[in-house]
């Protein structure tokens, strides 16, 4: 497994998405939410495969709770670097130390539940949250956060978030269908500011891999699509898989894809894809020169008909 250093830590270049550890999630999920004893065996993979990272969040169900009873009882709590998210905030604290309670809450929650002393990397989960940095950079003053930073959506308010000079790390939707954000110059402006990148829905949430029956109608039109990137990855002697998690470790900037993961299989396959080399030039302008700007309704998975419950924030 490739590695890529982020501040003082090395971080395998695969990161373990395990959203599904605690829900059912993502379009293509046929699994379902996993057993513990599938976690178990998933993560003992993982960390055979040289694995070292996972992501998780208060929100994903019990996935804390579920990788905190694992690692320990696998004995690999020391060899899993953490990343976890406070929970979602609303918009209405009466006082900046209502705001740090609240952050504070979250973060110790997180401690607890993943069996930690400090959280090695903790991001905002909503980009709109991280007016509230300063909840959280006290906390790294504290000692229970190492490293900060925020899961974004948008190009615009991602650049904000550079632009305050406070984010260490940045959780970043892209895929080969998605190219928002690298064409918004957001991957050449983190790179610039030492922003370490985190890319999430690769595949966006299995999208860019089902089959074409499965596909939505409301999101259909991406279908032609797809089926030329078919044929370039053909072409290039690769499956579609290949080519996207390639295309990612391609992009000027990257550090680490997170990858949701529900089953032992996934993880060795995903293992190897992302030890492979980085796509050539010209195969990677090529890609982009077949996906124009696609529409909100098929980059933005809470937009899907068929998708993940909505989650609220939390009132306070």
């Amino acid at each position: 497994m490739q590695t890529a250093r982020f501040a003082d830590l090395e971080l395998s270049t695969l990161i373990l998405g395990t959203v599904q550890f605690g829900l059912n999630y993502g379009i293509a999920n046929k699994s379902g939410q996993p057993s513990y004893r599938t976690v178990l065996d998933i993560l003992a993979a993982a960390h055979e495969g040289g694995v070292n990272c996972f992501d998780t969040a208060v929100i994903y169900g019990n996935s804390e709770e579920v990788l905190g009873k694992a690692l320990a009882e696998l004995g690999l709590k020391d060899k899993f670097i953490a990343i976890t998210k406070v929970r979602h905030m609303d918009d209405d604290f009466s006082s900046s130390q209502a705001a740090d309670e609240f952050v504070e809450e979250s973060v110790t929650g997180s401690l607890r539940r993943l069996g930690l002393d400090v959280l090695p990397i903790c991001l905002f989960h909503a980009e709109g949250n991280f007016r509230y940095v300063e909840s959280l950079l006290k906390l790294k003053d504290k000692g229970l956060v190492r490293h900060i930073g925020s899961s974004v959506n948008t190009p615009e308010a991602t650049a904000s978030i550079i632009a305050s000079g406070c984010a260490e790390a940045l959780q970043i939707p892209t895929s080969i269908l998605d190219h928002r954000f690298t064409r918004g110059g957001i991957f050449r402006d983190a790179k610039q500011h030492g922003i370490a990148i985190f890319v999430r829905s690769v595949y966006l949430q299995g999208l860019a891999l089902m089959a074409e029956e499965e596909i939505p109608e409301d999101i259909g039109a991406v279908i032609p699509v797809r089926r030329k990137l078919q044929e370039l990855a053909s072409e290039a002697g690769m499956v579609m898989e290949e080519l996207a998690a390639r295309y990612v470790l391609s992009l000027p900037g990257f550090t680490c894809a997170v990858v949701g993961i529900e089953t032992v299989q996934q993880v060795r396959h995903n293992t190897s894809l992302f030890a492979k080399k980085p796509l050539e030039p010209a195969l990677v302008q090529a890609i982009e020169e077949i996906v124009t700007d696609l529409p909100d309704n098929i980059l933005k998975p809470g937009m899907w008909s068929k998708r993940m419950a909505d989650v609220k924030p939390i009132k306070r």
